[in-house]
């Protein structure tokens, strides 16, 4: 297929030049406005048309020779490009309709020029046909082999869920639940279709909603995870989100099993400091216990506890072991602390890894530092183990979101903001 540009002081004069030149079968691409109408000079017009290359152009009529020229430019965009941009050159077909006496020159006639609108918009109902072409041309080579067919508005929601890092799988079965369930008249427009895309996807991420403890009773969170993925910053967040941030200012303590690095020990230790709360170190197992019973005042008992790679599994057996030899009368949730900005696979290793401590609910980090965030949704998809808190951020307490599907959805089809969340 070959590009050609034809340019006019209105968008009909320049449609009109592009029927001369190839006929009624050119499939426009792209109307845009060069050069807007001032005084003492014309607006100026460009309209971009397909045309394949084995069919043969109509006969050209003589032009005038202040006419410019044709310009061809061969097909070197990509087909994807085209796919997304043809919405645009929907819109722009619609603006030929809104030529107004201000675009015709002053010497014509109302008669004249009603009779050019007229012929305007039966070109523009032909035109229109034909930018579908194209859509379903491209679409068909990009879209998915499917056994259903899938219409070429979904071409802009196919591309942000794939480009988001979403698992093709999953994205395939999505599309599959949305055809069979979306109303026939919803998937005219991408738009719609975007909509209804969002608001399954929505249903379809577990999330934890945060709760209060009882009266009486005390919630244990224990954060486990890989090496630098920021469980001592969401341990300090939480702590000041529940010691201050709440409507009710609860008591909290915090226990320390990462001893393997000073480090992270003195820092849990100056934030522990700051906020005037409990710590509890814990170096062997059997000392697990005595901590959370040293701390039995707390509404909140929150545990820090040794980073390492998933494929360790020495450091997550003495994890396992702490929980083992807990016997006392509370519950610990545990919750895995995993970085948004890894790929799916890398996501799922880990989960697998940590999987034998019993995760009740996820928690993501660094959502300031990734434009994709399907794989997020992938894992929870494939788990249907909840998410409880989004870390967007080194802030503290600042940078914690409670989790909600809203948030995750809004992040992958439209990127991360500070605007959202709770």
């Amino acid at each position: 297929m070959k590009i050609l540009t034809f340019s006019g002081t209105t968008p009909a004069e320049a449609l009109k030049k592009a029927q001369l030149e190839v006929g009624e079968d050119a499939m426009l691409i792209e109307t845009r406005e060069v050069q807007k109408k001032s005084l003492g000079k014309s607006a100026l017009y460009e309209i971009v048309v397909g045309v394949e290359e084995n069919s043969a152009p109509a006969a050209p009529k003589a032009k005038p020779k202040d006419e410019p020229l044709m310009k061809q430019r061969p097909l070197t965009q990509k087909s994807s490009d085209v796919l997304y941009n043809i919405s645009e050159a929907a819109k722009q077909i619609s603006k030929i309709a809104e030529v107004t006496e201000e675009d015709r020159p002053s010497r014509q006639a109302p008669v004249k020029e009603s009779e050019d609108l007229k012929r305007i918009k039966e070109e523009i109902e032909k035109l229109g046909d034909k930018v579908k072409l194209i859509q379903n041309m491209f679409w068909s080579e990009k879209s998915p082999k499917t056994t259903a067919a899938i219409p070429p508005e979904f071409a802009e929601i196919y591309r942000l869920a794939q480009e988001s890092g979403m698992d093709q799988n999953h994205l395939d079965e999505i599309m599959h639940l949305t055809l069979e369930h979306m109303p026939s008249k919803m998937r005219e427009s991408s738009e719609t279709v975007k909509r209804y895309f969002q608001v399954l996807m929505r249903k379809m991420i577990p999330v934890r909603i945060e709760t209060a403890p009882k009266i009486g009773s005390k919630k244990v969170i224990m954060l486990v995870g890989p090496t630098g993925v920021g469980k001592t910053t969401s341990i300090a967040k939480l702590a000041a989100r529940f010691s201050y941030l709440l409507e009710k200012k609860y008591k909290v303590g915090l226990v320390v099993l990462d001893t393997y690095r000073i480090g992270a020990v003195e820092q849990l230790m100056q934030y522990a400091r700051m906020m005037k709360l409990g710590i509890e170190t814990v170096v062997d197992p059997p000392e697990f216990s005595n901590a959370l019973n040293a701390l039995r005042y707390s509404d909140y008992i929150l545990i820090d506890t040794m980073g390492s790679s998933p494929y360790d599994k020495g450091k997550i057996e003495k994890i396992y072991e702490c929980l083992r030899e807990n016997n006392t009368e509370y519950t610990v949730d545990v919750v895995l602390v995993m970085p948004s900005s890894i790929k799916y696979e890398d996501l799922k290793a880990t989960y697998e890894n940590f999987a034998p401590l019993g995760i009740d609910t996820m928690m993501f980090t660094k959502l300031d530092e990734t434009r994709g965030f399907g794989n997020i949704f992938s894992l929870v998809y494939e788990t249907k183990v909840p998410i409880s808190y989004f870390s967007v951020g080194q802030e503290v307490p600042e940078d914690l979101v409670a989790a909600t599907s809203d948030f995750l959805v809004d992040c992958l089809m439209n990127g991360f903001s500070r605007g959202g969340g709770a």
